[in-house]
């Protein structure tokens, strides 16, 4: 998985339409997607088949975005899975710009966060090891 990009867009009819098109038009598929709107805002959690031209794109339409590298974890799939995990980040300082399910296996689910320190989630989470290994 690549880099993530949170994307902040105005929270009316047709702007993640509007992303969507001008991110297709330049040949970038969106391999990941979430979204949430509230008030007059809305954000776009996506990863991307091309990091670069995806940052292009979000220049080039204005968009203020933040953009990080992946922290791949496994959730236990299970009431209090999800609380396990980011209270382990929050006790660590991290906090969680975005979140979003990658996955699914029997009792497991596959969710990436993007967090405002990736050192500090992986040490958390137990990943260190991992993080070596796919260097």
């Amino acid at each position: 998985m690549g880099r993530q990009f949170v994307i902040e867009l105005e929270n009316r009819p047709g702007e993640l339409a509007h992303l969507a098109r001008a991110l297709a038009v330049r040949g970038i598929d969106i391999r990941h997607i979430s979204c949430v709107g509230s008030g007059p805002l809305a954000h776009a959690f996506i990863s991307t088949s091309d990091d670069a031209a995806t940052r292009e794109v979000l220049h080039g339409l204005g968009h203020e975005f933040i953009e990080g590298s992946p922290v791949v974890v496994d959730v236990d799939d299970r009431p209090g899975g999800l609380a396990d995990v980011t209270e382990k980040l929050a006790r660590a300082g991290v906090n969680i710009l975005g979140a979003l399910t990658v996955g699914r296996r029997p009792g497991v689910v596959e969710m990436a966060f993007a967090v405002d320190d990736e050192a500090k989630a992986r040490q958390a989470l137990g990943l260190e090891e991992l993080s070596a290994v796919a260097r």
